[in-house]
């Protein structure tokens, strides 16, 4: 069990091959408590591109007899993790809080995403497998069946850092692939929670493969490997798009995961109480460190200023604080750099012409004095060509735009380059409507918040949010991990 005491350091190592082994360099790296920056949270292996290739062969050598076993046979391997990590739930919370900083309430909801995951996926078992399709001739039989594409690679992020590696690994494994896995250095935690419960569970050596450190190196190796067959990313636009031109060259399958500039549309006839309290739970929940956060409201001039005063009022309610103390609402940021990255951003919103309505600032005094908090932030009179308005900032920061009406509304919310999820608050039901069939977006919510998915349904984005080719989540997160084979079978004669 995690211990809370101070001073205690968990030691981690790659996963390859169904050993745990250190990086080939020897080389090692520390990551500490965003609450509290004096604690040392964990100790890591800072691998490269001989740990990858490494991790790649074991794959390659277990592939064949995972690949073999029916999809049932695998199936109850990840209904055993999901007991294994249902019995260690809380342990795993407390850790996910300590390295990555949301609050225990959200890291043990994550958590149970990641049990419920693994459950549904060993219960999707039951139902893999191709179709029949009528032919057009007698005695003759046509149809399909579903086999792994082989050596699959998940590069994943640290914002989620068990749930987002639980749905991309559950339908990896369940389709017969032998994995590597690369987390993001800010919190491997949890991945290699997850190799631990995998090899509790029965997962043969070699099916799953963890190897943690640097991003360039390690997955530049992935994404360059001949053989692997596929990767799926979740990240940044710049490094996604990166991947995915390494992976077009040699003509790898990708699916790729880039994030938002999530709008949530507020009209005149909303509740206007309703519409704070759910931007606010999307914007400033999980430190606003969420790809499908809300990060631009926009308003319908009538009520903008209220709506404006009533979500700053909010936003200076809300207790911030180390996750791990009781009725704290916002966690810290994840890193100094990616604090640093939210301050300069509201920065740069008021040198534009942005007011700073409430926030903006870092919070270094008394409990807060050795840990990457803020103030969570609201900016109004925001300009659609201001830059708060079109990139990602990744944090607790909303800007509000005004909208003549929702017409106007609707031209703001699909003016980015980005479209990974949207919402609306209203009554109309006919602007709620036109709302769903005309935003350019891949998740679409209508009184409700921008974040927040449903495991059993499919998840993705359209213009430079995804690729676009393949969702994830639900049991079509399978189609990405799957080749279809069509079978003709003449019995004629």
């Amino acid at each position: 069990m995690f211990s809370n005491a101070k001073g205690f350091v968990r030691t981690y190592q790659n996963f390859i091959g169904g050993e745990w082994v250190g990086a080939q360099s020897g080389a090692r790296f520390q990551n500490n408590n965003p609450a509290d920056k004096r604690e040392i949270v964990a100790d890591y292996p800072q691998s490269g591109e001989a740990d990858a290739r490494a991790a790649i062969e074991a794959a390659r050598a277990a592939q064949g007899g995972w690949g073999a076993q029916t999809p049932v046979a695998r199936g109850r391997v990840l209904s055993k993790m999901s007991e294994i990590l249902a019995g260690r739930k809380n342990e795993l919370a407390e850790l996910l809080t300590r390295e990555e900083g949301k609050t225990l309430a959200e890291s043990q909801g994550e958590v149970q995403r990641a049990i419920d995951i693994f459950r549904f996926f060993g219960g999707l078992s039951y139902t893999i497998g191709g179709q029949t399709i009528p032919h057009d001739l007698p005695g003759n039989l046509l149809y399909t069946t579903r086999e792994p594409v082989g050596i699959v690679a998940l590069v994943t992020p640290w914002n989620f850092p068990i749930a987002i590696p639980a749905w991309k690994l559950a339908p990896a494994l369940i389709s017969g692939n032998a994995v590597v896995i690369k987390p993001a250095s800010q919190a491997p935690s949890m991945t290699v929670e997850l190799a631990k419960a995998a090899g509790e569970a029965g997962l043969p050596k070699g099916v799953l493969n963890v190897v943690i450190g640097d991003g360039r190196a390690v997955g530049g190796e992935l994404a360059r490997n001949a053989h692997v067959a596929a990767l799926s990313f979740t990240g940044s636009y710049s490094v996604g798009n990166v991947v995915y031109k390494q992976l077009a060259d040699r003509m790898a399958r990708a699916q790729m995961e880039m994030g938002g500039k999530n709008p949530t549309i507020v009209l005149a006839d909303a509740d206007l109480d309703l519409a704070v309290n759910l931007v606010a739970r999307a914007g400033f929940g999980l430190t606003g460190q969420a790809c499908t956060a809300t990060s631009r409201v926009i308003v319908e001039q009538s009520v903008a200023d209220a709506f404006a005063q009533k979500l700053a009022a909010k936003a200076k309610s809300l207790k911030i604080g180390n996750g791990l103390t009781q009725g704290i609402e916002m966690g810290p940021a994840v890193s100094e750099k990616q604090l640093q990255g939210n301050l300069e951003y509201i920065g740069i919103a008021q040198k534009e012409g942005a007011q700073l309505v409430t926030g903006g600032n870092r919070l270094s005094s008394g409990d807060f004095a050795n840990g990457w908090f803020m103030e969570p932030t609201v900016l109004a009179n925001v300009k659609p060509t201001h830059r708060i308005a079109c990139e990602e900032v990744f944090g607790p920061v909303i800007a509000v735009l005004r909208a003549a009406d929702f017409n106007e509304a609707m031209q703001l919310a699909n003016g980015v380059d980005v479209g990974l999820s949207a919402s609306i608050v209203t009554r109309d039901l006919k602007k709620a409507m036109v709302y769903a069939e005309k935003i350019q977006a891949g998740v679409v919510k209508i009184n409700q918040i921008s974040t927040g998915l449903a495991l059993q349904a499919p998840f993705g984005g359209v213009k430079k949010s995804s690729t676009d080719s393949f969702k994830e989540q639900g049991a079509g997160a399978i189609d990405f991990y799957t080749r279809i084979k069509t079978v003709y079978l003449d019995y004629s004669a």
